[in-house]
């Protein structure tokens, strides 16, 4: 399942990118005739993906991520406004 979190944080994270994959595949397979280059490059594509994720979440830039979200979530403005200044055991 880690390795699934990986490719699917890359994945996400290359979403414009893909597009430009996607049209430049077409371009090929259409114009040139050439689906071994295409299926090349989708190969390499999905292991950058997977490389992208790992850097991601080894890094922590995945923590840092949702750190961003929590600070505009109302919800934990206000479990951050109850729990300011109290200890835990």
């Amino acid at each position: 399942m880690l390795w699934k979190k990986y490719f699917d944080t890359g994945y996400g994270l290359t979403g414009y990118f893909k597009i430009f994959i996607a049209l430049f595949g077409a371009d090929l397979i259409f114009n040139k005739n050439n689906i071994n280059l295409v299926l090349l490059l989708g190969v390499i594509y999905g292991i950058c993906c997977f490389l992208i994720g790992w850097v991601w979440l080894r890094f922590g830039f995945y923590e840092a991520e949702n750190e961003i979200g929590n600070r505009f979530n109302p919800f934990q403005k206000e479990v951050r406004r109850k729990l300011n200044g109290k200890k835990f055991k």
